[in-house]
């Protein structure tokens, strides 16, 4: 039986957020000043919008009104989407950061920052780009060689049309 407050919401929480089409992906309680805040984070492959989050939202308050899995103080739910950086830590993060732009921390020590070109179930094809007017090169990074990967912000990020247009080019 679980035994942390974290787990017994999720037990609680997790197969409410999959009826609702969502992985959940993080929960954590947190005391600010007096009060206490869960925050409850929730993706899916094709994301989640403003009307999904707050569907979920109203799902969950009503789920933990109906319990005692918050106790009998306040809290504020706030329910959200990793950020722009997120950590990939599921495979199924890998698959829904393909086409984006990670930075890796190797087994090895080292470090690389290449874009996921394609996901299977032993590791990652990834597209190391060029340095000082040299081509893009592939690569292929295994799981197990991976110690941490975090997706990087990019403001000039390439869509998948302007990616497909280059393949064909």
């Amino acid at each position: 039986m679980s035994t942390t407050q974290s787990e017994r919401l999720r037990e609680l929480l997790e197969p409410l957020v999959a009826s609702q089409g969502l992985d959940l992906e993080e929960i954590a309680v947190d005391s600010v000043g007096r009060r206490r805040v869960l925050r409850v984070v929730v993706d899916s492959d094709t994301g989640a919008d403003l009307d999904r989050i707050a569907e979920v939202s109203r799902a969950l308050s009503a789920k933990l009104d109906e319990s005692d899995a918050m106790g009998e103080g306040e809290y504020t739910l706030e329910v959200g989407t990793p950020g722009a950086e997120r950590l990939l830590t599921e495979h199924r993060h890998y698959v829904r950061a393909t086409g984006r732009l990670v930075k890796f921390q190797l087994a090895d020590g080292g470090e690389l920052v290449a874009r996921i070109l394609d996901v299977d179930d032993d590791g990652l094809d990834l597209e190391v780009p060029g340095v000082k007017g040299r081509k893009a090169t592939t690569r292929r990074l295994g799981f197990p060689d991976v110690t941490r990967a975090r997706v990087q912000v990019e403001f000039n990020r390439k869509d998948k049309k302007d990616m497909k247009e280059e393949e064909e080019a």
